[in-house]
């Protein structure tokens, strides 16, 4: 019961956040939606570090393997793995005009979900396999850490719920369902989660390079999205502040409980 409920934290965050579209009337202001981003990166930043490639070195120590290389090998599978996704699914990021992925007809309202599934699924596997690390036991990985990560995601989820479902309102989506599409698309995490640790026993001399997986993942969106998005136009400093603060809450959140 307690795995379930750590499971559905971050989901219940894009949930609230998708649920903003009823309490606000217009968009979201500029500056407050570039500091939400950054706060998203940082946030992922400190939980890529702390909570993944840390465990995942402390982890490959243990398993008495160099301890540099599932990090390193895990961390760039993963940036390839969010790469190759982002240069097939079609999808269409905030703020642009030029859809990316496979050239498709969808509606644009569609791709710019499909642009915040996209990144949520690496969220959902870091989920996934940190609680599979706590239920195995001996890998350096707290049931009270994947809390802090749970938690660390669905905090920054909350802004990516709102981010999402404020924009298919104003592209003329009705208020009902801009919320219902801004929380399905983040249904991708508790079921990647689920599938990560229902092949528990499977994945254990593996793990290092899972946790690695995650964070290379979580970095490339990151990079290629978050950061870009809070830093365009006028006022990034704001957006600058924003991945300071995300990641110093992160950081506290995963040394305070894990």
């Amino acid at each position: 019961m307690n795995i379930f409920v750590g499971l559905m934290i971050p989901f219940l965050g894009t949930t609230l956040g998708s649920a903003m579209v009823f309490l606000m009337k217009n968009k979201l202001n500029k500056k407050v939606e570039k500091i939400l981003l950054g706060f998203a990166s940082g946030v992922m930043i400190a939980a890529s570090v702390w909570s993944l490639l840390i465990p995942s070195i402390d982890m490959a120590t243990e398993q008495k393997i160099t301890p540099w290389v599932p990090a390193a090998v895990g961390f760039l599978l993963g940036i390839v793995f969010l790469l190759v996704l982002d240069s097939v699914i079609p999808h269409l990021h905030l703020e642009s005009t030029k859809p990316e992925g496979i050239k498709t007809k969808l509606k644009k309202t569609t791709m710019m979900v499909f642009a915040v599934t996209l990144h949520n699924i690496p969220e959902g596997m870091a989920v996934g396999v940190s609680f599979a690390g706590a239920l195995i036991g001996n890998t350096g990985i707290t049931m009270a850490g994947a809390f802090a990560l749970a938690i660390g995601i669905a905090i920054q989820n909350f802004p990516e719920g709102a981010i999402i479902s404020m924009p298919l309102k104003a592209e003329g989506m009705s208020k009902g369902k801009a919320f219902l599409y801004g929380t399905l698309s983040g249904i991708v995490e508790p079921i990647g989660a689920v599938i990560t640790i229902l092949l528990t026993n499977s994945v254990v001399p593996i793990l290092p390079y899972l946790l690695a997986f995650a964070a290379g993942a979580m970095i490339y969106v990151v990079v290629e999205e978050l950061i870009p998005e809070s830093q365009s136009g006028e006022h990034s400093n704001i957006g600058t502040i924003g991945v300071a603060i995300g990641l110093v809450i992160m950081m506290i959140l995963d040394v305070a409980l894990g």
